[in-house]
């Protein structure tokens, strides 16, 4: 316990928790205070907290029960700081004790207060147990202090100073967007921010932004640390401006709040919130398509193949075409066993980490765990991007199967790392009920940089056709595995993928 100098109800007190405690506690020093007659036993009795009262809502510990949290020190500063208020700075009574039990220990006050014993009505019992007044003497002169007007001067300023950021921050970000990624569809969405933001700050403006404006006493212009001038990379930028246009919308929806608009102007608060979920959202597109973009580059050629649909077998196949320069492998195969199936996609692991590719499992997350693969595709019907990633996490690749823009556009949204487009043209493995044909590639290639690959069909005879649309990246499957030479094929096709058009 903390020294002190109490008076001598209280010293005893303390002494008798000191001496029939195990380990003293804040209910001890309650219970030793009722015991005997003391100004505290008296303020109690006053709220009809008698020792037969007390015992139904606070019982003693007794020697067979567990040990109460030790807290004291706290209760004994909070007696000590009360009596030096009250002018008894020599001395702190059992009185004292009390508030200190009432404000230290949530239990005991929560007892007191049900008891009408609160802290501030146990104040002015205190002082009339103590005899002292600590209540301000009355004079006849009053001094009425000068009101500060709240002209909304500061916030406004603030406000100023955040929209800018997140205008600046949100243009860097769209410009890497249009002219870095090429991406049609997230400099929309960018765009569209940019407008949704002003729409919000309009009523909050008016003209009073700028009136607040004082950059010249701005204390933060001169406070900068030496990463603010140095960016390692593109990605760095992104990220730095991204995370400035969020601070600031976050700034923004708090200060909204206040009514700082018109009596009969709804809050913006929730746009600005809207906004900063908006942004998260593209900022995970932006930097997944930036990732993506590195981890598949040169990886122009995917082959998907099976047991069943490898003429000279899978083993020959895969390594032949691997070979000749496919850059992934998709093991898509739906007639074997669980456990066969492991047991050829680590095989296939085996092959494409020898030749240098990627290997993705078609549909089964939980194999290409077990197989190690570099990732795994799913299609429309399958599971949804977030619940793949819950299962593979997140440094394997996710491909989904598109066959409109408008399922293109969700899945780069939804954190997709490539798309399946397609299908392009009737396929000899796959049977579909419709084709979203060359007219889908032309539409994707217009609006997204995300990596995708034209799939359906797609063989060296109509790959002109299919490189003319915009495709890059196409996904072939029989036009490999069904070829005399897998090798010799899957080179053609890299070479006709990657041949400069001029």
């Amino acid at each position: 316990m903390i020294p002190g100098n109490w008076t001598e109800s209280a010293a005893r007190a303390l002494a008798a928790v000191e001496h029939d405690s195990r380990v003293p506690g804040p209910r001890e020093l309650l219970w030793a205070l009722v015991d005997q007659e003391s100004r505290a036993s008296e303020i109690l009795a006053s709220g009809g907290l008698d020792a037969s009262t007390l015992a139904e809502c606070l019982p003693r510990v007794d020697e067979e029960s567990e040990p109460t949290t030790p807290g004291l020190d706290l209760v004994l500063q909070e007696a000590i700081r009360l009596s030096g208020l009250a002018g008894r700075v020599a001395e702190a009574g059992t009185e004292h004790l009390l508030w200190g039990l009432a404000q230290a220990d949530e239990t005991i006050g929560r007892v007191l207060a049900d008891h009408d014993l609160q802290p501030e009505s146990l104040a002015p019992m205190i002082e009339a147990a103590a005899g002292i007044e600590t209540a301000p003497l009355e004079t006849d002169e009053h001094l009425d202090p000068m009101p500060v007007p709240d002209t909304g001067t500061d916030t406004f300023r603030v406000m100023d100073a955040s929209a800018n950021r997140a205008r600046e921050g949100l243009r860097v970000v769209e410009d890497i967007a249009r002219f870095v990624l090429d991406d049609s569809h997230l400099t929309g969405l960018l765009k569209q921010l940019r407008h949704d933001l002003a729409t919000a700050l309009k009523p909050l403006d008016g003209g009073r932004f700028v009136a607040a404006r004082d950059t010249t006493s701005d204390v933060g212009t001169t406070v900068t640390t030496e990463q603010e001038h140095q960016r390692g990379s593109l990605r760095d930028v992104l990220e730095a401006n991204l995370g400035r246009v969020q601070e600031s919308l976050r700034t923004l929806e708090e200060l909204a709040k206040l009514k700082t608009t018109g009596p009969d102007t709804p809050s913006p608060a929730s746009h600005f919130e809207r906004a900063r979920y908006d942004l998260y959202t593209l900022h995970k597109a932006l930097a997944t398509t930036l990732e993506a973009k590195r981890r598949l580059d040169g990886h122009h050629l995917y082959l998907l193949a099976g047991e069943s649909s490898c003429q000279g077998g899978i083993g020959p196949a895969v390594r032949g075409a691997v070979a000749g320069g496919v850059g992934v492998v998709q093991l898509r195969e739906k007639t074997l066993e669980d456990a066969a199936l492991l047991d050829l996609a680590r095989r296939v692991r085996r092959w494409t980490r020898d030749g240098g590719s990627l290997f993705v499992m078609n549909d089964r997350p939980d194999l290409a765990v077990l197989a190690d693969a570099d990732g795994v595709h799913v299609g429309q019907q399958e599971l949804d991007v977030r619940s793949v990633r819950r299962i593979v996490g997140p440094n394997r690749l996710v491909g989904v199967s598109t066959h409109s823009i408008q399922q293109a556009r969700q899945a780069v949204l939804d954190g997709a790392d490539y798309l399946g487009v397609g299908p392009v043209f009737p396929s000899q493995t796959k049977s579909f009920d419709s084709y979203a044909g060359l007219e889908f590639v032309r539409a994707v290639a217009q609006e997204i940089t995300l990596p995708w690959y034209a799939i359906g069909g797609i063989s060296a005879e109509n790959l002109a056709e299919v490189a003319e649309a915009g495709a890059t990246r196409v996904a072939v499957g029989a036009a490999i595995c069904a070829a005399d030479d897998p090798e010799a094929t899957a080179r053609e096709l890299c070479q006709e993928l990657t041949r400069d058009p001029a």
